[in-house]
C-alpha cells in the first residue's frame, strides 16, 4: 500500500468518525452541531491543503527518478514557493546540471579516445569479458588483413596465419616479436584495463618493419664500405706486383715458365673475382634514390621474358603471360624496377628447376603485378628469413637478390608479398596504387 493510499485512507476514517459524532450532537445540542460542521468543514479544507502539500512533492520526486532512471538529464523544476519544496528542488535541479555536465563530458572524452583509436598506427584489439574481440581500429584491420566485420567476435587465438599462436600465447608485460612473409615485423603486447569493476583486456600491434629495415641496413652497410675499402686497396696492390712478376717469366727455366704464369693468371682470376663479389654487395648499399619516368610496364615485362626464354625453354619452363593489350604506364625507374623483376624471374626460375609454368599478370585498377611459379611451396621456416640480408636457399648464393628487390620496392613506395597459396602456387605480388596515391598526394 502506498503512501497516498495510507493517507487517503486515514482522512476517510478520521472524517468518518467526525461526522458521525456531528450527527450525534444534531439531536442533543444544535450548538455543539453547529461548531462541529465548521470544524468539519475547517478540518476538510486543511485536509486537502495538506493532501497537496504532500502528494505533490511525492509526484515530483516520481518524475525526477523516472528521468534519472531513462538517463534524461533535461528535466528540472521551477520552485512552487514552499520552503522545504524549494529547497529539495534546489538540490534536485543542481544534482541534474552536475550529471548533465558529467554526461557530457564523459561522451567527449570517449569520442576523442575513439578517434584516438582509429586514428593511432598502431593495431588495436579490444577484448570483451569473454576475450573475443569487440573493437577493432584501421590500422589492426590493415596488418591482419581483415575486414572488421570478419575479426569481431573471433578469439585471438582464432585469426588466421602466424597472428593466431603468436596473440594466444601474449601475456602481459612481455611483448612478443612476430615476423610475416620475411619483411613485416610486428610487436604484439597486451594489457587491460577496468570497466564497471571488471578487468578486460586489449592488445596493440606496433609495425616495426621499416625502423628494423632501416637499423639492418645501416649495419650491413657499415660493414659493407669497411670490407669494399680494405679488400678493394689489398686486391688493387696484389694484381698489381702480380702482374709486375709476369716480367720475370722470361728469366725462368723453360720448362718451369707455363706453371709459373699459370699461377700468376689463376691468381690475378681470382683476386678480380673477389673484387667482383664485394661489388656486389656495395651495389646493393649504395642504391641510388629512383629516377621516375613514365615506362610501359608490359613492355618491361615482355623485354624480361624474352631475355629468360633461351634458359627456360632448356628447362622446358613455360611462361604464361596474361597481359591486356592496353599499354600499363606508370611512373618509376625502369632500370631498378627491370633489375628487381629480373631478380624474381630467376628465382621462379631456380625454383621450379626444370619442367614448370610460370604465370605473369597484371591489373590496372589498382596497379599490380602477380608473377607465380608452381615449383616447390615455400616453407613457414623459409617464408620467416625470405627478405633477411645475406639469407639464401642456394649452397653458392650471396643472399642478396631479394634484399635488392626489397629496397627498390620499398624505395618506389610499393606493398608486396611472397608466399605459397592454398593452392601450391608460390606467388610475388606487387601492389603499386600505395605509390600512386602518395605521387598523387604529393
Amino acid at each position: 500500500m502506498t503512501l497516498r493510499t495510507q493517507f487517503l485512507l486515514f482522512v476517510v476514517i478520521i472524517h468518518t468518525v467526525l461526522i458521525g459524532l456531528a450527527a450525534q450532537l444534531r439531536l442533543t445540542s444544535p450548538v455543539l452541531f453547529v461548531t462541529a460542521e465548521v470544524l468539519l468543514l475547517v478540518s476538510i479544507v486543511l485536509t486537502v491543503q495538506l493532501y497537496r502539500g504532500f502528494v505533490r512533492p511525492f509526484q515530483l520526486i516520481a518524475a525526477g527518478t523516472t528521468a534519472i532512471q531513462a538517463k534524461d538529464f533535461s528535466m528540472k523544476f521551477v520552485p512552487v514557493g514552499q520552503r522545504e519544496m524549494d529547497q529539495l528542488i534546489t538540490v534536485y535541479n543542481q544534482m541534474i546540471d552536475a550529471l548533465r555536465r558529467e554526461r557530457v563530458s564523459q561522451h567527449e572524452k570517449s569520442f576523442l579516445l575513439e578517434r584516438l583509436i582509429q586514428a593511432s598506427p598502431a593495431g588495436m584489439l579490444i577484448l570483451d569479458f569473454d576475450g573475443r574481440i569487440e573493437g577493432v581500429n584501421a590500422a589492426a584491420e590493415r596488418f591482419l588483413e581483415q575486414p572488421a566485420a570478419q575479426l569481431l567476435g573471433q578469439l585471438p587465438a582464432e585469426l588466421p596465419g602466424a597472428w593466431g599462436p603468436a596473440l594466444a600465447a601474449l601475456t602481459e608485460n612481455q611483448p612478443q616479436a612476430l615476423r610475416l612473409s620475411g619483411l613485416q615485423t610486428y610487436r604484439a603486447h597486451a594489457a587491460h584495463f577496468l570497466d564497471r569493476g571488471f578487468t578486460r583486456r586489449f592488445l596493440v600491434l606496433e609495425e616495426l618493419t621499416q625502423e628494423l629495415i632501416q637499423q639492418e641496413k645501416q649495419a650491413y652497410s657499415k660493414l659493407i664500405r669497411m670490407m669494399s675499402h680494405e679488400i678493394n686497396n689489398s686486391i688493387g696492390a696484389i694484381n698489381s706486383i702480380l702482374h709486375s712478376f709476369h716480367h720475370y717469366a722470361p728469366q725462368l727455366d723453360p720448362a718451369d715458365q707455363p706453371d709459373f704464369t699459370q699461377a700468376l693468371d689463376v691468381s690475378i682470376t681470382r683476386n678480380t673475382q673477389l673484387a667482383n663479389f664485394i661489388a656486389n654487395f656495395a651495389h646493393l648499399v649504395r642504391l641510388p634514390v629512383p629516377v621516375l619516368q613514365p615506362t610501359d610496364l608490359h613492355a618491361l615485362l615482355r623485354s624480361i621474358c624474352r631475355l629468360l626464354q633461351p634458359q627456360s625453354e632448356e628447362r622446358r619452363i613455360r611462361w604464361h603471360l596474361e597481359l591486356p593489350a592496353t599499354p600499363l604506364v606508370l611512373p618509376l625507374d625502369a632500370q631498378q624496377l627491370e633489375q628487381a623483376l629480373l631478380n624474381i624471374a630467376k628465382n621462379a626460375l631456380e625454383a621450379i628447376g626444370h619442367d614448370g609454368n610460370i604465370w605473369v599478370r597484371t591489373t590496372s585498377q589498382p596497379p599490380t603485378i602477380t608473377i607465380k611459379n608452381d615449383g616447390p611451396g615455400l616453407s613457414p621456416e623459409v617464408s620467416q628469413r625470405l627478405f633477411t640480408p645475406f639469407f639464401s636457399t642456394k649452397r653458392d648464393g650471396q643472399g642478396i637478390g631479394l634484399t635488392l628487390v626489397r629496397d627498390i620496392l620499398l624505395a618506389h613506395g610499393f606493398a608486396f608479398h611472397l608466399r605459397t597459396r592454398t593452392d601450391g602456387r608460390t606467388e610475388f605480388s606487387i601492389q603499386m596504387s600505395q605509390f600512386n596515391e602518395k605521387q598523387h598526394l604529393s
